[in-house]
């Protein structure tokens, strides 16, 4: 059973910074691993994606101020958030493409979400 755990969520001012971190169990291999959020009312948004190779897109929303990062050998991506803003407030889902044995198709995993809320 895949298994993406989330951690690092919580309340930070305007301009602060937070780290969110994911690891995934359960899975043979991963391709990628990303961030998406969604905040009340809207639609869930790509915040950051990172290949197994280091290769790394982002929103252009959070480009300069997020940094993902990635832990091949435990299966773990970080999220470096920094200089955020009220409009950062929302739900962190993270994300893993993989197969879960080397016989399998490669799937979408999430998480179960982690809140961040930016307010003073």
């Amino acid at each position: 059973q895949v298994q993406l755990v989330e951690s690092g969520g919580g309340l930070v001012q305007p301009g602060g910074s937070l780290g969110l971190s994911c690891a995934a169990s359960g899975i043979f291999s991963i391709t990628a691993m990303g961030w998406y959020r969604q905040a009340p009312g809207k639609q869930r948004e790509l915040v950051a994606t990172i290949t197994s190779s280091g290769s790394a897109t982002y929103a252009d929303s959070v480009k300069g101020r997020f940094t993902i990062s990635t832990d091949n050998a435990k299966k773990t991506v970080y999220l470096q958030m920094n200089s955020l803003k009220p409009e950062d407030t929302a739900v962190y889902h993270c994300n893993a493409i993989g197969r879960v044995t080397p016989w399998n198709t490669r799937q979408d995993y999430w998480g179960q979400g982690t809140q961040v809320t930016v307010s003073s």
